[in-house]
């Protein structure tokens, strides 16, 4: 791996729950371009990782690098602006149900004065078109059905064109066929827009398909990682249980 192309870099960290240790010590570094699949059982704190990495949380040890800068350096303004490069999809798409698909999309743009010569009402129709759902500009959330929703998330992310985004679970709750459909989805956001993508997962079929890599949490440590190939040809007792499906 190329150093110069590493823009995401979380090195040593922890992260505590009064005396439940969820994160131990768990390093990796993400190139430019990237999709790389986070893989473990539920509850095992996955998603921690990615709110560590947003912000929301603080770890108790070791850093988090964005782009060359420690996340917890930055002053509340700068962070603001820092993490308009940072996408984050939701489980559950987590969209406003008193607003339309189109006010839940231009609404966090308008708090960036540096996007305020965006032409929202272009933006949000080209976001849209990208994730198929252009007919569903005016509903609301309520006649979305939970695949509709996902996609109004990852529309609504893209409108602060984020050179990372951060998928928390993105076909939790979803059948196969919708579930593949999103998988879909990520990856031609990757290939359109250019993102690197950093998925935490506990689905198997999604991580086959959109994965560079895939990086095996257990009990808060990374535990393996590897090509999809190599690690379904692991003879390891718990890295098999993911892959008999």
């Amino acid at each position: 791996m190329d150093r110069k192309d590493i823009i995401l870099e979380i090195k040593n960290v922890k992260k505590s729950f009064g005396s439940f240790n969820v994160i131990n010590n768990v390093s990796l570094s993400v190139s430019s371009g990237e999709t790389i699949v986070i893989l473990g059982k539920s509850g095992t704190g996955k998603s921690v990782i990615l709110k560590c990495i947003i912000g929301l949380l603080e770890p108790d040890e070791g850093t988090i690098e964005v782009f060359g800068k420690n996340l917890f350096d930055l002053k509340p303004e700068e962070l603001k602006l820092f993490r308009k490069k940072l996408g984050f999809l939701f489980q559950s798409g987590a969209l406003y149900d008193s607003m339309t698909v189109r006010e839940n999309l231009i609404f966090p743009v308008e708090r960036h004065l540096e996007m305020k010569d965006m032409n929202f009402d272009e933006k949000t129709e080209e976001v849209l078109t990208s994730v198929g759902l252009l007919d569903a500009i005016d509903k609301m959330p309520s006649e979305l059905s939970g695949g509709m929703k996902k996609r109004v998330g990852l529309a609504r992310t893209l409108m602060l064109e984020p050179e990372i985004i951060l998928y928390d679970e993105p076909t939790t709750g979803l059948d196969p066929a919708t579930s593949k459909e999103i998988s879909e989805l990520i990856i031609d956001m990757q290939k359109k827009y250019k993102v690197t993508s950093l998925i935490v997962t506990h689905d198997i079929a999604c991580a086959k398909l959109v994965a560079n890599r895939i990086v095996i949490l257990n009990d808060g440590v990374f535990y393996k990682e590897g090509t999809y190939e190599e690690l379904s040809a692991s003879d390891d007792d718990f890295i098999k249980g993911f892959f008999q499906y």
